[in-house]
């Protein structure tokens, strides 16, 4: 017993000092976080086969939240427990949460900084990386004529009706339908993956997921409690997003500029110096607690807008695990979810118009910086931080020598 003990002691251990390796050095967004545990949890540690990685990645894709996260939370569940799984994902999280934190307490203090060239590089280069996320999700997530389609007319759908989490819903909800009955998809050839916990377990946290996402904008509509009014706009945000950290941008930017929270240059500005940060993207969630001039804001804003966002992946993964293996089995889930993930790509779609392009793209010069940002990362494979520092540095320098 002592020595089970000290073995789940070894491995909670084992399991941080991976994950905090990960979270300083593992740059360029959820794609290439899957490369980076694929290599060091399949290939150098051999903690899982390739084909359970697989089916813990198809599982956290069709999940609604932020997949890399859900995936190495899942990773340390496997290896160490539910106190792994917490350890993986703070490890994983914490540094890009901390340094998102001190930029925006950074920046706070600096007068007219939003209107900084370096910070209007931080715009452009988000330009390029959005429009690197829309095409590669297009391409992934819209093989036909069908899917293809919704995400058109999702993304007009969007651009025309007002930006606010109800009508994104109402897109994703209406893209299950449409690919339950106009999109033909067999069932997913599947290996069972370690079950965590039991369908106990599983039902009570998805009357939690559920009863929050309900009861949490109702009670708030009731209150005058700011923290309330917080915890309930990013916790939405954290369950409504289907397609990781970029599709969250519209539904956090509804929640947090119109009620003058966060304004929009600092909002963009934010959103850009994320894409330079190692670790999970929904870690911009601790800069806007941070940066926030409302209810919360500093160090306890990030905190508490950090764990509201994150919250539902948990509940999810504690609600679905015990039922994946028969549910990917399912012909007509699998076409549903096929349906929402083009979907998601219309709302992405949309948000790179606006309010991507419509706050970065003043001037001939704007719009050239922002192509050669996505030759960088799509064309020369330049890392995403690179070229988001050089965008900002390149912004600076051209200003200086124009104010000669």
């Amino acid at each position: 017993m002592d020595d089970h003990r000290s073995d789940r002691r070894q491995g909670v251990g084992e399991v941080f000092a991976a994950f905090l390796r990960l979270g300083v050095s593992a740059f360029g967004g959820p794609i290439a976080h899957l490369g980076y545990f694929n290599a060091e949890f399949v290939q150098r540690r051999g903690w899982l086969d390739q084909d359970t990685f697989a089916q813990i990645v198809a599982l956290c894709q069709f999940l609604p939240g932020p997949a890399s996260s859900q995936v190495c939370i899942i990773i340390g569940l496997s290896r160490a427990g539910v106190l792994g799984g917490a350890l993986a994902w703070i490890a994983f999280t914490l540094p890009s949460a901390i340094l998102m934190a001190a930029f925006a307490l950074g920046i706070a203090g600096i007068p007219g900084v939003a209107n900084a060239p370096w910070i209007h590089g931080l715009l452009v280069a988000a330009v390029a990386v959005v429009a690197m996320a829309v095409s590669s999700m297009y391409r992934s997530l819209c093989p036909d004529v069908p899917r293809k389609t919704l995400a058109l007319i999702s993304a007009a759908v969007i651009a025309v009706l007002p930006a606010t989490g109800f009508v994104q819903l109402f897109v994703i909800v209406a893209g299950a339908l449409y690919g339950r009955f106009f999109i033909t998809a067999a069932p997913a050839a599947t290996r069972p993956i370690p079950t965590i916990g039991n369908r106990a377990t599983g039902i009570a946290a998805g009357l939690a997921f559920i009863g929050l996402l309900f009861g949490l904008p109702l009670i708030d509509r009731f209150t005058t409690s700011g923290v309330l009014h917080v915890v309930t706009a990013f916790y939405e945000s954290g369950a409504l997003v289907f397609g990781g950290g970029h599709v969250v941008l519209p539904l956090l930017q509804a929640r947090v500029v119109p009620p003058g929270w966060v304004g929009q240059d600092a909002f963009l500005a934010g959103y850009g110096a994320a894409q330079a940060m190692p670790g999970p993207l929904f870690t911009f969630a601790s800069y806007l607690g941070a940066a926030m001039h409302g209810p919360v804001s500093g160090i306890s804003g990030a905190a508490i807008a950090l764990f509201a966002i994150y919250l539902p992946s948990f509940l999810l993964i504690a609600a679905v695990l015990p039922y994946w293996n028969g549910i990917i089995r399912n012909a007509a889930v699998v076409a549903a979810l096929q349906g929402v993930n083009a979907a998601v790509v219309g709302v992405l779609l949309a948000a790179f118009y606006q309010p991507v392009w419509v706050s970065a793209i003043h001037a001939p010069a704007d719009a050239a910086l922002a192509v050669l940002a996505f030759a960088a990362l799509a064309v020369w494979k330049w890392p995403p931080w690179l070229v988001v520092v050089l965008s900002a540095v390149i912004m600076q320098a051209a200003s200086a020598l124009l104010a000669r």
